[in-house]
């Protein structure tokens, strides 16, 4: 067998390199933790709502026969007819994107399907979360400042029309109208809703109490059918949009209750993949009042993201977020979009213009600190899934290849740049040797460090050039960290044995591929001038950090990773074989038998 040098075995005593290293290292893990908990958008101003007194809170009761019954309720500031449905009925109406069951009981949704997603036990979507919704109301549900009226709202029977038809049939296909009307106890409520091919419907909501407007909002109360697992419910916010920006409000900084006043070009709800926003048609008078409501989810919730996991034991409380919208005349009209956060989608969708401005749905895609690098690398994700290969997996692959071909000259720079420090190592050792007998805080120090800087200029070196290449990488992989697990088009895509390139490795085979690749990168890597105690703690330190992330992470940054380390890999063996890597290498050997006295190799393969 060959005699092979590995090329991480040097001698040294360290110097800035060594130093810079360490910086970039311990850069790399502080911005990966930070990453996890990175929120810096602060929390708008609220405004106590200036609505006026309820006096009366008592649900009508529903009636027995009829299906509309007429009279005046006893204890009505004004004289009007009490309007209410016989007996509960439900609605469908559906287009090629959704299946909207409504209940005339409130008048609200009992379930919101969406065709084209599945959730994890692999059945169509339901955007309502049946837990949720039963405690805190249903979507399009009413929603005012007194829990008396809100009972009565959402409680009493509505009666339902379609068009021009005096009752709505128990299905309707878009584009299609739907109107429900409900009058007693003083109350005079009409909510008409309008549908067609896209993810919008429009909204008409207008409340009087005695025969004066009343301001009650249109909500959806009760998160997403989607999340079944802690990392579902973490990704809940309240996003809102004024004057052209957006925010995003995380659910510590959400205050059930609070009302934010406009204007707004659109506010809502979302999770990590899906949300309900509101489109007010005048955004000038529009209001938000923000939902925040707790939930023990331990019956539904999932150990994992995958259908095969089994429901978790104890208490697990999770924040339920929820917006509702209203406007300050008390008449209520709205666009509503409820459905998925993909690009292509959110970007056709814009509010009510403005000064002959408005602002499209792109906003609510936050990839967080990274996120002008995380949209461009999807962009680039997407153009390939479009036009080269239809695998997200494949295309995550490719486009990992290119990003490390394109750095393949800065590589070689920083090889050559290693070069030039192994030439002059000899003198950087002479000349700390020089200062060894001064103290570190002695000023005859830093007259050292200005020798090596000049011999480091007099020899073309730049002391931080071999961290170059990493400190260009590691945008790219937080821009990655923070774009893999929030696009919806990932989600439940797979590559051969990951079934979800959003959700960790269930084998857990990726994290261990991980773990060797970055091993082997650290030991075909020349770390010139670094002490061989430090590289050897790093060849181990490393590896263990990156299997630590890929393990609990999604598995389409894994595999970004995996596929960068391989390719890196085998990049260096090629360089190794070089004229620059066998004169690397040689001097290296030389000084490690310089000082240790023994020729620092190992035996392998060419």
């Amino acid at each position: 067998m060959a005699e092979f040098t590995n090329p991480n075995q040097q001698g040294g005593s360290g110097g800035q390199d060594s130093r810079s290293l360490f910086i970039v290292m311990f850069f790399m893990i502080a911005i990966f933790f930070g990453l996890s908990y990175y929120r810096q958008r602060t929390n708008p101003k609220t405004a106590s709502p200036n609505s006026p007194a309820i006096t009366q809170s008592t649900p009508a009761p529903a009636a027995q026969t009829g299906a509309v019954q007429t009279g005046t309720p006893a204890n009505a500031g004004a004289s009007s007819a009490t309007v209410q449905a016989a007996a509960e009925s439900t609605t469908v109406v559906e287009n090629e994107l959704y299946r909207i069951e409504f209940t005339n009981r409130g008048a609200q949704v009992k379930s919101w399907i969406l065709k084209q997603y599945k959730d994890a036990d692999g059945h169509p979507l339901n955007l309502v979360h049946a837990q949720a919704a039963e405690k805190f109301g249903f979507p399009l549900s009413l929603h005012t400042y007194d829990s008396g009226v809100n009972a009565q709202l959402t409680q009493s029977l509505y009666v339902s029309s379609s068009g021009d038809a005096a009752t709505a049939p128990a299905a309707l296909t878009a584009p299609a109208s739907l109107t429900y009307k409900y009058s007693g106890n003083g109350l005079e409520v009409t909510k008409t809703f309008s549908f067609d091919a896209s993810y919008v419907l429009h909204a008409d909501i207008q409340v009087l109490r005695n025969g004066t407007p009343y301001r009650a909002l249109l909500a959806w109360p009760g998160g997403f059918g989607d999340q079944d697992n802690a990392q579902a419910y973490a990704g809940a916010q309240i996003d809102f949009s004024r004057n052209q920006g957006s925010e995003h409000l995380a659910p510590k900084k959400v205050a059930g209750g609070e009302t934010i006043n406009g204007p707004f070009d659109w506010v809502g709800v979302s999770d990590t993949y899906f949300a309900a926003i509101f489109l007010p048609d005048s955004p000038s008078t529009a209001t938000l009042a923000t939902l925040h409501d707790d939930l023990d989810v331990a019956r539904t919730i999932r150990r994992t993201g995958f259908g095969s996991g089994s429901p978790a034991k104890g208490a697990i409380n999770v924040a339920i977020l929820g917006a509702a919208l209203g406007d300050t005349s008390g008449h209520t009209q709205t666009r509503l979009y409820a459905g998925p956060k993909a690009v292509a989608v959110l970007n056709k969708i814009s509010s009510t213009p403005v000064n002959g401005k408005s602002i499209t749905l792109e906003p609510l895609l936050d990839f967080g600190f990274w996120g002008f690098l995380g949209k461009y690398l999807f962009l680039i994700l997407q153009f390939l899934h479009s036009h080269v290969v239809s695998n997200w997996g494949w295309c995550i692959i490719l486009l990992t290849l290119a990003i490390n071909v394109l750095l393949l000259p800065l590589r070689i720079k920083t090889m050559q740049s290693g070069l030039k420090m192994q030439r002059i190592q000899p003198q950087m050792d002479a000349i700390k040797e020089k200062y060894k007998k001064y103290k570190i805080n002695d000023p005859k120090r830093n007259e050292m460090n200005v020798e090596i800087m000049k011999l480091q200029k007099d020899n073309g070196v730049n002391m931080f050039g071999g961290c170059i290449p990493t400190l260009i990488q590691l945008p790219l992989l937080f821009a990655f960290f923070s774009m893999i697990p929030r696009v919806v088009e990932l989600r439940h895509a797979s590559w051969g044995w990951l079934p979800d390139l959003t959700a960790p490795d269930p084998y857990h085979i990726l994290p261990i591929v991980m773990v060797v690749s970055q091993f082997l990168m650290q030991f075909y890597t020349p770390s010139p001038g670094v002490d061989p105690q430090q590289q050897r703690m790093m060849a181990f330190m490393m590896p263990a950090v990156t299997g630590y992330f890929v393990w609990s992470y999604g598995s389409g940054l894994g595999l970004y990773w995996a596929v960068g380390n391989f390719f890196g890999i085998a990049q260096q063996w090629v360089m190794n074989q070089t004229s620059l890597g066998k004169e690397m290498r040689e001097i290296a050997a030389k000084r490690a038998r310089r000082k240790t006295g023994a020729p620092a190799t190992l035996q392998g393969k060419r």
